[in-house]
């Protein structure tokens, strides 16, 4: 199954790629940007391999490609910014709660954002699992949107020419890579359902003893 679905995945991208070049790259960062779907890293490093290394192309190429990369990420977060913006918090709000998303984290992350703005946009372009999520907190705290624009380009431009980089580096070796990755994934999945499993009964465990402790309060202060 892995297997093909890395043939598959090849497969699509050697086609954008051939058909398209670096504008293609472009329009697959804004569509990862916008909407999460399409895996970046990957995108990122078969550019690298295939684009550059692959042409033999001077390395120095590489900067270039990070442009295309970094503009088209810009554009895809620019929306995600724009549909927060708009909408507003009770729309986002609405998102959170169907995606299980704490509300909390959302206000504290506004706060922040109303406080050092471009910065945190910036850091969180180049930080994985908050590179998506940063668009929303700077929509709502409404943060000019060419500070937003500037902070997030530079960031996703450091991002995406660190792996294509990567990618002319290491492409040509994606066999054995890949190899290793197959061989070790059961092992990795392992890992990640054995310590998911145990932040959920900690998390289950405080959350009970929170609640007996607001109990036992409440029983005192009635007494």
């Amino acid at each position: 199954m892995l297997d093909q679905i890395e043939a598959t995945i090849l497969s699509a991208l050697q086609a954008i790629f051939d058909q398209f070049g670096w504008m293609g790259v472009f329009g697959l960062m804004v569509l990862e940007n916008a909407t999460g779907v399409t895996p970046n890293e990957l995108i990122l490093t078969f550019a690298g391999w295939m684009l550059i290394e692959h042409h033999g192309i001077a390395p120095g190429f590489i900067l270039v490609g990070g442009l295309y990369a970094g503009f088209g990420s810009a554009v895809g977060a620019s929306i995600v910014y724009w549909v927060a913006r708009s909408g507003g918090r009770p729309m986002i709000d609405r998102f959170a709660k169907f995606f299980r998303i704490d509300l909390s984290l959302l206000s504290r992350a506004e706060e922040q954002m109303q406080k050092r703005g471009a910065w945190i946009i910036f850091a969180g372009r180049v930080l994985p699992g908050i590179r998506m999520l940063v668009s929303i907190p700077a929509g709502l705290a409404r943060i000019p949107f060419p500070k937003f624009f500037f902070a997030t380009f530079l960031g996703a431009y450091i991002w995406c020419t660190l792996f294509i980089g990567a990618g002319y580096l290491l492409g040509h070796e994606w066999r054995l890579i890949s190899d290793y990755i197959k061989t070790h994934a059961p092992l990795v999945f392992a890992l990640v359902a054995v310590t998911g499993g145990a932040y959920l009964v900690w998390h289950f465990r405080q959350r009970i003893a929170m609640l007996t402790w607001t109990k036992t309060k409440k029983i005192n202060q009635e007494k």
